[in-house]
């Protein structure tokens, strides 16, 4: 096999960083008969694999280097201009890996994370690993992982994990989506864990893995009595597993089965398997992790759910407890998959035994888990209101020092957070409190007690995403709301009822006997406002936010368009109250029947419109358009039920204009000679985007004149005004004034023609 001994250089691109990767002169890759993505062996101090690719443009670096990032260095055990011996490396397919970390990342990483932020990755026993996910050849997506990680803060940027073992053994391996990467241990496992080498550094500290309970332990972390929001589901689960498993007699004597078998529904991160754990109690408890088994092999799948099997049935009764059952006995059948449902039905009809299982994804599970004699019951969970995640916050820090909490503020900024999130907040502000008291004890040099601060859960509330908004774009709201939008009297309360009276006052709504709007539609000129409105509708009514723009829904695959926006619609069910933003809505549903895209765009409009006002209602779920061309939507989705109330966002008048280039002008140093006023005046036919943008070229404009200029003057402005002219095209703006004149007599007149 080929081999190259180069010099060794630390790739010091932020693109790079930290995952794994070595970079190699293309005439380098095509002496070894390497392509970008392949495994590659380094021989430094210590033998390792990476992942090898090309030189970017920008290294313009000689054939003799190797670019390695500073964990590659350490694993390789070479320094910088130090010698490397570079050669192709034989990869297998893992299929299982363990890892071990700081105590902080075993605690709070979930294995299906874990296994999204390794996923592609070439590994071997000792090797460190960072949880930054792969990111070099077109295929790759590691969008996913970070929106996974996101949820666990800032530290796990910094974390470094070290591979304890690997399955096969020995030689690198790959980490693919059927892997089970696993804390800890190989589970099940033929080969014997490998241990650490010891002369392998890492970057930071790793800390050996904390004993793990038994699977059959009957303690739960979490009493029913504190298990906020969800009493109506314990109280029936509890029900249930009492007659089952205590009073079975009772059930047959009126000729029922005492057999159970419920499926434990409800979002990601809700608390399913907590739920699960409280009701069962002192009852012996064994329990079967759906996404590690699933990711086995066919053979190892149904030999690990037969032991679970034997091991519940071996004892005196109990629960058997499947967490992801979507994991392990996906909808999309495998031929395993009927021995699989065999086990577990047999396990629902042992005597003294019921069988609990949890999945955030109920569509998505085989439908034979239906049948009468496997899952015939199950229990929701909602998501946790306002007050409920007031009390679930309160349960995270009872036993956390603070002071001057507010927790009803933090619960009322949190819409579509489950108890994970919360437990991710609490720990990124902990976090937070933490590496304050550190600064304040270097500084004083005395013992500092750490105390989390209001502040410090604001600040996490800034990094800390919920799972139900992992999926889509964030839209940047910040401290907005429709106090701080001039102007626009009438614009900004035709939304306050229709968007937030509904989620504000929903008593008077069902007192009066009507259903509020579903939807809204902004339409007028562009850089007028109507993303910033939509900006502050969300901040005054503390909504989460699910912005599409254009026609990204759109997917040339047959049924791909619909499913994303059933999707769109159920995340935003997930993370109620919540705002839909459709940005150039016009381009998403335009008129049905025109378009020659092979009804791609006729069937998003169905799909917006079952949506909209079919079967499954919207509760607390509004809906925004926003468009510059009206009259190209689907008219059916203007009608009453869907974007009923049609909003004409107007041009800026001189008022306006003075408003917004005062809000413009909060952090620029103007010269007494600048009368906003007076310059309002002037800028007839200039957006609000235009006004802003006059205002920093003049700031520019300063700067060219003076680099340390400390203001900005009149002549500044008039040279700003040369540069930046109006946008807004006249014979637009009257066609869409004539527009909501014509919308404005249809609904006085009751003229249906004139709508859309």
């Amino acid at each position: 096999m080929p081999e190259i001994k180069l010099t060794a250089r630390r790739n010091s691109s932020g693109g790079d960083a930290r995952w794994g990767l070595v970079r190699l002169h293309p005439e380098v890759l095509m002496a070894l008969g390497l392509r970008a993505g392949d495994g590659v062996t380094l021989t430094g101090g210590r033998r390792t694999t990476a992942v090898v690719g090309p030189f970017r443009p920008t290294h313009g670096f000689t054939t003799g280097v190797a670019l390695l990032d500073e964990v590659t260095l350490s694993n390789a055990k070479v320094s910088e201009g130090g010698e490397v011996t570079v050669a192709p490396a034989s990869v297998a397919d893992a299929r299982q890996v363990a890892v071990t970390g700081s105590s902080l990342a075993m605690a709070a990483i979930p294995e299906s994370t874990l296994r999204q932020a390794l996923l592609g990755k070439i590994v071997t026993v000792g090797d460190g690993v960072t949880l930054l996910p792969r990111d070099l050849l077109a295929g790759d997506n590691p969008a996913a992982a970070r929106k996974a990680l996101k949820g666990l803060g800032i530290a796990w940027t910094s974390e470094v994990l070290r591979v304890t073992a690997t399955d096969p053994h020995p030689g690198p391996v790959t980490i693919r989506p059927s892997t089970a990467v696993t804390l800890g241990t190989i589970i099940g496992g033929t080969d014997t864990p490998h241990g650490l080498l010891d002369d392998a550094p890492l970057p930071s500290p790793a800390i050996a893995a904390p004993e793990r309970p038994s699977s059959t332990a009957p303690t739960s972390a979490v009493a029913v009595a504190d298990l906020a929001g969800v009493q109506a589901q314990a109280a029936k689960l509890t029900e249930w597993l009492n007659l089952a498993l205590d009073e079975p007699e009772l059930l047959k004597t009126l000729g029922a089965s005492s057999h159970l078998g419920v499926l434990i529904t409800g979002p990601a991160g809700v608390g399913k398997a907590t739920l699960a754990r409280a009701v069962v109690g002192s009852r012996r408890l064994v329990e079967l992790d759906g996404p590690s088994v699933g990711a086995t092999a066919s053979g190892d799948r149904l030999c690990e759910v037969g032991n679970k099997v034997r091991e519940i049935g071996s004892g005196a009764g109990g629960v058997l407890l499947i967490t992801d059952l979507d994991a392990l006995l996906p909808a999309e059948a495998e031929p395993v998959a009927t021995m699989i449902l065999d086990q577990i039905r047999r396990a629902v009809a042992l005597p003294a035994v019921a069988v609990l299982a949890t999945t955030s994804n109920p569509v998505g599970i085989d439908a034979r888990l239906r049948s009468p004699e496997l899952f015939d019951r199950q229990v929701s969970l909602p998501l946790p209101t306002a007050g409920v995640r007031a009390a679930l916050l309160e349960q995270l820090l009872r036993r956390v020092p603070t002071d001057g909490l507010t927790l009803d503020g933090i619960a009322s900024r949190t819409p579509g957070f489950v108890v994970s999130d919360l437990a991710a907040l609490v720990r990124e502000a902990a976090l937070r409190a933490a590496a304050r008291a550190s600064r304040e004890h270097q500084e004083t040099g005395s013992e500092v007690s750490p105390v989390l601060l209001q502040e410090d859960l604001l600040g996490a509330l800034e990094v800390i995403r919920p799972l139900s908004r992992s999926g889509s774009e964030e839209l940047v709201i910040g401290n907005l709301s429709l106090d701080d939008v001039g102007d626009m009297t009438e614009t900004k309360q035709a939304l306050t009822e229709a968007v937030l009276w509904p989620l504000k006052h929903p008593d008077s709504f069902r007192r009066l006997g009507i259903e509020p709007p579903r939807g809204v539609l902004l339409y007028g000129p562009p850089g007028c406002g109507k993303t910033f409105l939509v900006r502050a509708l969300a901040g005054s009514g503390q909504l989460s936010v699910h912005a599409v723009k254009g026609a990204e829904l759109m997917d040339k695959w047959v049924g791909s368009s619909e499913r994303a926006v059933r999707e769109l619609f159920q995340r935003a069910r997930d993370s109620a109250p919540s705002l839909i933003f459709l940005d150039e809505v016009d381009a998403l549903a335009p008129r049905r029947g025109q378009s020659s895209d092979s009804g791609v765009s006729d069937r998003v409009v169905a799909a917006l419109l079952t949506e909209l006002d079919g079967v499954e209602p919207l509760r607390d779920v509004v809906v925004v358009g926003a468009t510059n061309r009206p009259e190209l939507i689907d008219p059916a989705l203007a009608r009453p039920g869907r974007l009923e109330r049609l909003v004409f966002v107007p041009p800026p008048d001189a008022d306006a204009r003075a408003e917004i280039l005062r809000t413009a002008a909060k952090s620029v140093p103007l010269a007494n000679e600048v009368s906003l006023r007076l310059l309002a005046r002037d800028l007839d036919g200039y957006s609000a985007a235009d006004c802003s943008a006059l205002l920093r070229e003049a700031a520019l404009a300063a700067m060219r004149r003076d680099v340390e200029a400390g203001e900005v003057t009149a002549t500044d402005v008039t040279a700003a005004r040369k540069a930046v002219r109006p946008s807004l095209d006249p014979v637009q703006v009257e066609s869409l004034r004539l527009f909501a004149a014509q919308r404005e007599t249809s609904r006085s007149t009751g003229d249906p023609s004139g709508y859309v």
